[in-house]
């Protein structure tokens, strides 16, 4: 798959400048100014889809690592690719890499304990974010939700995906789960790895050493690309800000598709204002194989609303949809960690890309179309003759959606 902004005879190509005036400097202009990030110019980005791309390309990267591997995630669990990523990984370290593995307290729990031992005896340095035994109740509920890996200080990945099964395949049942991940190359690199750095410094005393050189970094493309870290916190969040400052910019479609949909009142209606200015906005949802059938209720009580406004709500059916995407006017993408529910944008550690660059979006689009093409819209008038059981089923989850 060719990387965004690059030629297709694999030379880097021109630095593209957006004029003033254009769609690409208007948009990058307000998210500079209003999230206080500066985008960065000369980045290189491929999307992978799902786990027969994106589970080689990081293992490729991280067997190919000469001096640093940091990597962090929300999930790591059981199974054949679990111990495949625990191989690569500590038989960098016995060669000298310095390898450091950030896991999640509570999404990592179910790892086996003979990975970690394996892991730790080969060299990896292994910490945990935010234990619950260690930590008070409030606190526990904020959780590093980020998926990273940086090898060298010139390649990272972020996306959807956790180390485990599921993710594993081409979607193709209900086993294999659907999902998106990105390889970066460029200066965004820094913006991922800070995204690191910054849970790792909350776990361990050393945040650096002689091994990371900190290099600046050539152009790879002509990408231009700003890296957003959304921190567990209380009040408004610079993701709320990034997914509002694209929503309003809005023009002509918006498309997203997330794992989780629970957003407050203030999203619900900000879709549906959208939607009534005239904006394409399709909404891609887990359908029959959602992981998290509470979730799933918690969503679907905003149907309604939302499809009176002329939003399009599709499901996706052959199995978990898990992606983390956005795209608006063919311009910009959102990629990352974050779902559009509470728990994403109010409560724990996530990363989101906003990517100004049209062939990547053209490729989301298309990944996008696709999907469609298996998922089911979801009716207006059939969805307001549902059951007062299924609606009653919605209504349960009202108590829960600031945990969603």
């Amino acid at each position: 798959m060719r990387a965004a902004g690059r030629r297709s005879d694999g030379a880097a190509p021109a630095r593209v400048r957006h004029e003033e005036g254009s769609a690409e400097h208007r948009i990058r202009r307000r998210l500079e100014r209003l999230i206080g990030i500066a985008a960065t110019e000369g980045n290189s980005l491929v999307a992978l889809r799902n786990g027969d791309e994106i589970f080689p390309a990081m293992l490729e990267s991280i067997r190919s690592a000469e001096r640093t591997i940091d990597m962090m995630t929300y999930v790591y669990w059981r199974g054949d690719i679990a111990r495949r990523f625990a191989a690569a990984l500590s038989e960098r370290a016995r060669a000298g890499v310095r390898v450091r593995l950030l896991l999640d307290g509570i999404g990592c729990h179910p790892i086996e304990r003979d990975l970690l031992d394996d892991m730790s005896a080969a060299g990896v340095t292994v910490a945990w974010f935010r234990k619950p035994l260690w930590l008070s109740p409030f606190k526990q509920n904020h959780r590093c939700h980020r998926k990273v890996l940086v090898v060298d200080e010139n390649v990272a990945y972020t996306g959807g995906v956790g180390i485990a099964e599921e993710w594993c395949g081409d979607a193709r049942d209900e086993r294999e789960w659907r999902d998106t991940h990105v390889r970066v190359r460029g200066p965004a690199v820094d913006g991922i790895a800070a995204a690191f750095a910054q849970g790792w410094a909350e776990c361990h005393d050393e945040l650096f050493d002689e091994r990371d050189l900190f290099t600046p970094h050539e152009p790879a493309g002509d990408a231009v690309v700003q890296v957003v870290r959304g921190s567990a916190s209380i009040g408004w969040q610079d993701m709320q800000t990034l997914m509002r400052v694209v929503l309003e910019s809005a023009r002509h479609r918006v498309r997203l598709a997330t794992a989780y949909f629970a957003p407050d009142d203030y999203f619900t209606e900000l879709l549906g204002e959208v939607a009534r200015r005239g904006v394409e906005v399709d909404i891609l949802l887990p359908g029959p194989h959602a992981d998290k059938r509470v979730s799933l209720l918690a969503g679907r009580q905003h149907y309604d609303r939302l499809l009176a406004d002329g939003v399009r709500i599709w499901e996706y059916q052959p199995t978990m949809m898990h992606a983390k995407i956005l795209t608006m006017d063919g311009i910009v993408s959102l990629v990352g960690s974050t779902n559009f529910n509470r728990r994403s944008l109010d409560h724990d550690e996530e990363i989101m890309l906003a990517v100004i660059d049209r062939d990547l979006t053209a490729t989301l689009d298309a990944h996008f179309e696709e999907d469609l093409k298996v998922s089911a819209r979801i009716a207006p008038g059939r969805w307001r003759d549902r059951s007062a059981f299924h609606r009653a089923k919605e209504l349960s989850t009202v108590p829960l959606r600031r945990f969603l």
